[in-house]
């Protein structure tokens, strides 16, 4: 396959070669220099071939559009060789020079090379080339990737050496398609990752391109592609250029597009004659963007003295690393060929610049009396052109020089080689050549390639043009930009960097919803959990032990909520609580101190304990406050299990002997529920009863306290688990039990003295059927409504069961003082006669009497019937 491509490439510079005029090489060369080795410049100083038409054979000879960047550059590559020549670097040996000027016509650049090779106007065709011997044994260019191409691939087909200075496609690396080519230049991939790379420094992710239609456009256009996801940069629009002379109708369109564009920043990988007509476009616009301008065009001082040229926005730019030529500047202001040459494009440039009867923009209209164009010289080459840009063309001489100096075996005095060599012992040397020039070391890569990066410029306002100014760096071994930021100087007002985005960054709280392209988004509210605090993909999330609001750029520690002691609601239990002791003490105190009254008397122990029973059912309460843990948690439970069971369990001792007494009628029913009556045997045994399902609860199924989530933003409420709800459930439906059948009994025997029964199990049931649908809904709730159903059945067997003793007592003892001694002795006579009599009434007629006579106004004593112990109930 490579044969025949070489074959194919050989045939069309033999046609080329026919086609062309027949006034042998010096009729296509614009200069010459004799030498011991010639040089092969080609160099397209000329922008195009006149009347270039599709189907029409062009006249190659006439060319038009005078370039002087590449003008520049072809006079720095014959400057430098006059250099090398002046200083006796390659001793007794003499470089030439031979250049041809391709007028960026890829079929041109063929036509040079092929009559730069011919030997008596004919090309020599071998089989074989690496024994070949031509004139030129060296070829420095050409500018343009599409015209450098075909000649790499020709010029490896001869094996001789092709350096160029600007030609940065990729494919160009490929050393098996082209062996003899290498330039002085990084390859366009780091070009194209540098331009990412300054994009992405200034955040600029929505950007358009325009490229030509040509392989230098296409290759850093698809080498761009490739960078771009990485460095989250989006196309806004991408746009090909045709590469034809006349683009003037297709750069009005791509103007439409970029003025259409929200897109902010652009680049342009286009020539300078297509920016320089498209930025006539959109000066006559006025539309500002933000400008990158590569390596082709990024010093291209005319378009910097553009008129209006402020009109189009800022422009930054990259471009190969530049240096000084020593002895430049005063050549080009001293522009002549050196002895034994000729040049005709110096001819032809003062032709430009000094006649008058030729106007052109660069002709001096202050030049117009000089006598002899070619005899003049000023400035203008130095204020039009960069001369800075030309310095690649330096080095790739120097590069050759220095391969020649070691082909050659030159010492100080003498050069021992043959000067008439095979191109093909030069180009192995130069694969390896090493050399230092102006304090910086060179060498070629395995592909060919320099890699020494590129500078990062802007174009800085001068007058009514701009300048350009150097302010960073791209290396190609960090793969990273260094710029300095405060050099560049941006056309808003207050000198801020322009942003260049397809939606404005999200705030902080927010995520991205990415819609048909990755920069283009929505910007949508953090979920709960999660937070961001800047333009971010994606909200992250809360680390361990904090959290966040919807909406939220950062996390908080979780506030954790308990009935704290100082809360208004805790002051109330405690509150509460105290009283609620303090009433127990007193009654404890009360009840020892009329102990002898018959209505505590028979059952003074047992209220003593439903006093010890209430007084932890409180302390119950107080465990409750404050921050709980496991043993707190299993405290509260436990202590109100036991205490309220054991006043429930007195409570029911009384309802039961109540009860017996209520079925006096029935005597030997009676008689054998009176064998079951043994209060502290039952107390003990109901407790214990409670006792072994809290055992059984607390071992089976242990309660904990846990953090669990609140209705309180940013708040975990910490909570006492119920451990097995089984275990829970039978502990209260114990009590509930305990509560019903005393209920029950004192309903069934229902009295004045069993209403205190009825009163405070209907009020402990009441309390706690609320609690729980409450304790089921509400997690948050539940400590609170269960302090709040104890409270409440606490203070209801308070004031149900000790409240009324209080005043019944308190009544009878200031009511006794009141009697008067004269009715004692009526009451002794009425009591003795009633005794004596015996009269026969019933017993219950005169327990009513008794009744009857105890609530009468009138009587002055009341008469008791006393049931004898078996069949009466004991006060309650």
């Amino acid at each position: 396959m490579r044969s025949h491509s070489c074959i194919y490439v050989l045939g069309v510079a033999v046609i080329l070669g026919m086609l062309g005029p027949s006034s042998g090489t010096e009729s296509l060369c614009a200069a010459y220099a004799p030498g011991d080795i010639i040089i092969g410049i080609l160099s397209s100083v000329h922008a195009n071939i006149k009347d270039l038409q599709p189907w029409i054979l062009p006249d190659l000879s006439v060319c038009i559009n005078f370039d002087l960047i590449t003008f520049v550059q072809a006079l720095a590559s014959i400057h430098t060789i006059e250099t090398i020549n002046d200083s006796g670097f390659l001793p007794g040996i003499r470089l030439g020079y031979l250049m041809c000027d391709p007028c960026s016509y890829a079929t041109k650049a063929l036509h040079c090379v092929e009559h730069m090779l011919a030997v008596n106007r004919s090309l020599t065709v071998l089989s074989d080339y690496s024994n070949l011997r031509p004139p030129v044994k060296v070829f420095l260019g050409e500018r343009y990737t599409e015209t450098s191409l075909p000649i790499a691939r020709l010029l490896s087909l001869y094996r001789i050496p092709q350096i160029s200075c600007t030609s940065s496609a990729s494919v160009l690396s490929d050393k098996i398609r082209y062996t003899s080519f290498f330039r002085v230049i990084p390859s366009n991939k780091y070009q194209a990752l540098a331009l990412a790379k300054l994009m992405s420094h200034f955040n600029w992710t929505w950007v358009g391109v325009v490229y030509l239609d040509d392989d230098y456009g296409k290759g850093i256009f698809e080498n761009f592609l490739t960078h771009i996801d990485k460095e989250k940069i989006c196309l806004a629009f991408d746009e090909v250029v045709p590469n034809y002379p006349d683009m003037t109708q297709d750069l009005k369109k791509v103007a439409d597009l970029i003025q259409s564009s929200n897109a902010t920043v652009v680049l342009l990988l286009l020539r300078v004659q297509q920016v320089e007509t498209l930025f006539k476009e959109m000066i006559t616009r006025n539309s500002y963007k933000i400008w990158i301008a590569s390596n082709t065009w990024s010093l291209a001082r005319y378009i910097m003295k553009m008129e209006g040229i402020h009109k189009v926005g800022d422009i930054l730019g990259i471009n190969f690393i530049t240096g000084n030529i020593p002895g430049f500047e005063d050549y080009l202001q001293n522009l002549k060929p050196g002895p034994g040459a000729r040049n005709y494009l110096i001819n032809e440039y003062k032709q430009i610049r000094f006649n008058c009867s030729q106007q052109s923009e660069h002709t001096s209209s202050s030049a117009c009396n000089v006598t002899n164009p070619q005899e003049a010289n000023d400035d203008y080459l130095l204020q039009a052109v960069d001369p800075t840009e030309a310095y690649n063309q330096r080095v790739a001489v120097y590069a050759f020089a220095h391969g020649l100096k070691k082909l050659l075996k030159c010492n100080d005095t003498a050069c021992s080689g043959e000067t008439d060599f095979q191109p093909l012992k030069l180009l192995n040397i130069l694969r390896k050549v090493n050399f230092t020039l102006d304090n910086q070391t060179y060498s070629f890569d395995e592909d060919g390639n320099f890699e020494t990066g590129y500078d990062i410029m802007t174009w800085k306002k001068n007058g009514n043009g701009k300048i350009s100014e150097v302010v960073g760096k791209f290396l190609l071994k960090t793969g990273e930009v260094d710029i300095k930021d405060e050099r560049i100087q941006w056309s808003s007002n207050n000198n801020t960097v322009p942003s260049s985005m397809c939606t404005k960054p999200c705030a902080p709280g927010t995520e991205k919803k990415i819609l048909s392209k990755s920069c283009c988004y929505n910007c949508t509210n953090c979920s709960e959990g999660y937070y961001s605090d800047k333009d971010q993909t994606a909200c992250q999330k809360c680390p361990n032990g904090t959290w966040s609001l919807p909406g939220s750029s950062e996390c908080e520690d979780w506030q954790i909520s308990y009935l704290v002691w100082s809360s208004a609601y805790c002051i109330v239990v405690i509150i509460g609580t105290v009283i609620g002791i303090v009433l127990l003490v007193f009654s404890f105190i009360f009840f020892i101190h009329h102990r002898e009254k018959f209505i505590i008397k028979d059952f003074f122990i047992v209220s003593c304990l439903m006093k010890l029973g209430l007084l932890v059912s409180f302390g119950s309460v107080i465990v409750f406050l404050g921050r709980p843990t496991k043993h707190l948690c299993m405290a509260q439970q436990t202590m109100y299990a036991l205490g309220f069971t054991l006043c429930v369990s007195c409570i029911l001792v009384k309802a039961f002997n109540t009860f017996i007494a209520f079925i006096a009628s029935d005597p030997i029913r009676q008689r054998k529920l009176s064998r079951l009556d043994k209060p502290f045997v039952i107390i003990i045994f109901l407790t214990l009863v409670q006792a072994l399902i809290c055992i059984f609860w607390l071992v089976f199924g242990p309660l904990d306290a846990l953090k669990f989530p609140s209705k309180t933003p940013l708040t975990k409420n910490l909570l006492c688990t119920q451990g097995s709800m089984y275990g829970f459930g039978a502990m209260h439906v114990y009590i509930a039990l305990l509560a019903v059948a005393c209920f029950l009994m004192a309903f069934k025997g229902r009295d004045n003295e069993t209403e205190p029964i009825v009163f405070s199990m209907l009020i402990h049931l009441f309390a706690w059927l609320c609690f729980i649908p409450v304790f089921i809904t509400q997690d948050e709730l539940r400590p609170i409504v269960q302090i709040s159903a104890i409270m409440v059945s606490n203070y209801g067997v308070i004031f149900c069961h000790f409240t009324p003793k209080w005043y019944k007592i308190l009544v009878e003892k200031t009511e006794i003082p009141k009697k008067t001694k004269s009715k004692n002795s009526v009451d002794s006579i009425s009591i003795y006669s009633i005794s004596q009599s015996r009269l026969n009434f019933t017993e219950s007629e005169i327990f009513n009497w008794d009744n009857n006579s105890m609530n009468s106004e009138d009587q002055s004593v009341s008469v008791r019937y006393r049931r004898p112990n078996s069949q009466r109930p004991r006060s309650v």
